[in-house]
């Protein structure tokens, strides 16, 4: 009896992991490996140029701001246009030649130009790539299919900084190649987006979506669900203290760890996000996207408050390792949550609204952490951080009653 049983299931639940949803999670995989390759690296390499954390915390807001504000704009030009597949080309294309560019000067401009190129990218396709995840869905599975894309994605993470890491031990310090290197993977997930095939989608005709403009956004805000404001605002409240990962490796460096210990735990983190995203998907379908998210965010404030009174390197593998729990409990379960509480034909345009909010707050978040951290020490800029969270917690449990976990 249970043999049969098995055999009946086994197809059913192979069914929520869709060809696209694969093909997706191996476009994601081979682009984080790219971008994390460099990303711890990016903060030992501007220090080692000269520049300071206030330049690198206002590089991060603006670069993320870029791309928060493009994917409101893109998104809703993908439901506008009822076309999801040229906008993830695009917008993985991009992300790949900015790459190659950080090694050819280092001039703070054309620093900025690079991760503005990469954050572009990352506008263009965002907002199609999750429509396109969330139209794959079945009734009760979001969580399980953006967190098997998130673990992929977060899989890219590890590969990146450990593929960074064996560099750096035979070529101490010489970025520049490494950003060569990084082209590599690049190149592998744009080939995997020439085998994605577009379905077919009705272009939308309200006058929410089809208004154009960087800051259009405003517009899908004032008619979109109660429901899905509630939730956005207490989101965008978080994502104003939710600085960028730069400042807890940044921390690290302060308390004299050396760049291929910093590396070593901003992959261990990883693998622990990559290990926790799908069964925290499993999770969430089972007792609800709301409870594993607020568990989430308790945990965030927890590991901000470790991070402000911790130096030594044990404390930040646990810490590191709680973050992951965090991440994974969070950033595939916000867009599901999220995708669960509009219409599918105006998915893209609710993701994107978002995110142009919530560019604003991390253009806010980045740029005030770099300022605190200047002005006072980490421990002032983290413990503001772990506080405020506690307060979207409260937001949430009060002002966000239900999730439409089985749409």
């Amino acid at each position: 009896m249970s043999i049969k049983k098995k055999i009946i299931t086994l197809p059913a639940q192979m069914r929520i992991i869709t060809k696209t949803v694969w093909i997706l999670s191996l476009v994601s995989l081979f682009t984080d490996m790219a971008s994390e390759m460099l990303y711890p690296v990016m903060p030992l390499f501007l220090k080692s140029i000269g520049y300071t954390a206030l330049f690198i915390g206002i590089l991060e807001g603006v670069a993320e701001a870029i791309a928060g504000l493009t994917k409101s704009y893109f998104g809703k030009r993908s439901d506008a246009l009822g076309k999801r597949l040229p906008f993830v080309q695009l917008g993985y294309g991009l992300s790949a030649i900015s790459k190659p560019m950080l090694a050819l000067f280092s001039f703070w401009w054309w620093i900025f130009i690079s991760r503005t190129t990469d954050r572009l990218g990352k506008g263009i396709r965002t907002g199609a790539r999750d429509a396109m995840l969330s139209d794959e869905c079945l009734p009760g599975t979001r969580g399980r299919v953006f967190g098997f894309h998130r673990s992929m994605d977060t899989l890219g993470a590890v590969l990146g900084p450990a593929l960074a890491l064996i560099y750096l031990y035979y070529y101490p310090e010489n970025y520049r190649t490494l950003f060569i290197i990084a082209f590599i993977p690049g190149l592998l997930s744009i080939a995997c987006t020439l085998i994605l095939k577009e379905k077919k989608i009705i272009p939308s005709t309200r006058k929410e979506i089809t208004t154009t403009g960087i800051f259009s956004f405003t517009s899908y805000w004032k008619s979109s669900p109660v429901s899905y404001k509630k939730l956005s605002a207490g989101l965008l409240l978080f994502a104003l203290i939710n600085s960028s990962d730069v400042f807890l490796l940044l921390k690290m460096k302060e308390t004299g760890h050396d760049d291929t210990v910093i590396i070593a735990v901003y992959i261990f983190y990883n693998l622990v996000y990559a290990l926790l995203s799908y069964p925290m998907g499993m999770l969430a379908d089972r007792i609800g996207l709301k409870y594993i998210m607020l568990g989430g965010l308790l945990v965030f404030s927890i590991v901000y408050t470790g991070f402000a009174l911790s130096n030594s390197l044990l404390a930040f593998f646990l810490l590191f390792a709680l973050y992951g729990l965090y991440a994974a409990a969070t950033e595939g379960i916000s867009k599901a949550w999220i995708s669960s509480l509009v219409p599918a034909g105006e998915t893209a345009s609710a993701l994107g609204t978002f995110s142009g909010f919530q560019s604003i707050c991390t253009l806010f978040a980045s740029s005030f952490c770099g300022l605190l951290w200047f002005k006072f020490g980490a421990v002032a800029a983290l413990l503001i951080s772990a506080a405020v969270a506690l307060i979207v917690i409260f937001y949430i449990s009060l002002m966000v009653k239900k999730d439409n976990t089985n749409l």
